[in-house]
């Protein structure tokens, strides 16, 4: 029986603490290591802008698409993208297929990482203190409020972008 859960942000709450990177990490690699963590904080300091990314579970998972070695696919219980480590070629086409920068490479492992729900409960929900992540079961309602949270990212992703872009040429 698959669960369906859905990792949903509320981007105007996240105060870019890195709290979810540092305990994601430490699940996941036993290292406080925010560059092995499957969320990142896209940090805009001077404007106090916060952006967590992660893999947002697409229906129609591009990154399953892209995988040459068919290291990317479903956990069966949690319906959850997994990579599968032995499979995984670090070709890093599935990053490059990600629309919501979802998916990292992992350096030291030499593969690449996703957001894996932690089994359906993600530790990051657990211990972001400002509550900007929560985890729901998924409907119809909690869907409309996903696709609300995802254009509000790509929003605020791209007002940061542009503002970078304008400060480098600037420069």
């Amino acid at each position: 029986m698959q669960m369906n859960k859905v990792l949903l942000f509320h981007i105007d709450s996240c105060t870019g603490c890195g709290l979810c990177e540092s305990v994601c990490s430490l699940v996941h690699t036993r290292t406080t290591n925010p560059a092995r963590s499957r969320i990142r904080v896209v940090r805009e300091e001077p404007e106090g802008v916060y952006i967590p990314t992660f893999c947002q579970q697409c229906e129609d998972a591009p990154c399953i698409a892209a995988c040459p070695t068919v290291a990317i696919g479903r956990n069966q219980l949690t319906g959850a993208i997994e990579v599968d480590r032995d499979l995984c070629a670090l070709c890093e086409q599935c990053i490059e297929a990600c629309p919501f920068r979802g998916i990292y490479p992992d350096e030291i492992d030499q593969v690449v990482i996703a957001c894996d729900l932690c089994g359906g409960a993600p530790n990051c929900v657990l211990f972001c203190e400002t509550k900007a992540l929560e985890c729901l079961e998924s409907d119809a309602a909690v869907a409309q409020k996903k696709q609300q949270a995802l254009q509000d990212w790509r929003e605020r992703l791209s007002a940061v972008e542009e503002q970078f872009q304008s400060a480098t040429k600037q420069a």
